[in-house]
């Protein structure tokens, strides 16, 4: 007679689940993570606009969790556990990061170490929710089989809007750019951005891009997708640029300005999101 070990069929897969996340967190916070501007942020940073960054950072985890989500009966209260997993993730990542950088040590006050944790949660809570869909176990005929919708793909581009905007909005380049650059080249920077967001997924056959049939007309995705989803970017920069408090004290122009330049990654951010996810 031969007796078998039982194992927790639960404590595995948790285990699994959460280093996949903290790989995901990883890859796609650690630039932010080592960037000087994201440690300033703490001393810089309202609290109130952090306040309303992570505000609006736990529904948008919530939605990306239900739209990459794979289970037919996936509802809102197990979306928004995996939300919330994601962000205890990316907290503990950010915060043994940053204490191994020496950015985060003994002395510092609470508000200083939360608020750092904090603006590095965001997009590292993003890679541990991706790291779910891209880097799990799931084959691609039942990633194929998830329904596509309209809504969901400009959720997406927002999603990627946000991710690669998050990037670089906190630098000042983004200021000093626009204030180099004319009229002229903020409408050719639109034109360019406009173009590469449509040719990324509709005119250069990227893996994971989309085809035109011979009856849709180029304008008709162009109206339904590629403008809207540069809308989406520009709303998005014009976001992280007031929340970082890049925008206090430019004039209109300016913060339009700044709006066109960070736009231009935020979209190619938008349209990658179409092609990975």
């Amino acid at each position: 007679m031969t007796t078998s070990r039982r194992v927790h069929p639960e404590t595995p897969g948790f285990l699994r689940d959460a280093g996949r996340a903290i790989g995901g967190a990883l890859v796609f916070s650690l630039p932010m993570l080592m960037t000087m501007e994201m440690w300033q942020l703490a001393y810089t940073m309202d609290a109130w606009r952090l306040a309303v960054l992570v505000a609006v950072a736990v529904p948008l985890l919530v939605g990306l969790s239900h739209v990459i989500g794979i289970e037919d009966r996936r509802n809102l209260a197990d979306s928004s556990m995996d939300a919330f997993f994601a962000l205890g993730i990316a907290a503990f990542t950010s915060a043994v990061v940053l204490t191994m950088l020496g950015v985060l040590a003994p002395g510092m006050s609470a508000d200083e170490i939360a608020g750092k944790i904090a603006i590095q949660s965001v997009p590292a809570a993003i890679g541990a929710l991706l790291a779910r869909s891209q880097l799990g176990d799931a084959d691609d005929d039942a990633l194929d089989e998830r329904e596509e919708t309209y809504g969901g793909e400009l959720f997406l581009m927002a999603v990627g809007a946000l991710f690669l905007g998050f990037n670089l909005a906190p630098t000042e380049e983004m200021i000093l750019i626009s204030y180099q650059m004319s009229e002229w080249h903020a409408i050719a920077l639109i034109a360019i951005s406009i173009a590469a967001m449509h040719g990324f997924v509709f005119a250069v056959e990227f893996k994971g891009g989309s085809e035109l049939s011979e009856e849709t007309p180029w304008w008709s995705a162009l109206l339904r997708f590629t403008l809207p989803g540069y809308a989406i970017a520009a709303l998005i920069s014009l976001f992280l640029l007031w929340v970082f408090g890049r925008t206090d004290g430019l004039g209109l122009e300016m913060i339009v300005m700044a709006v066109v330049v960070l736009a231009f990654p935020s979209a190619i951010g938008a349209a990658a999101a179409r092609l990975i996810l």
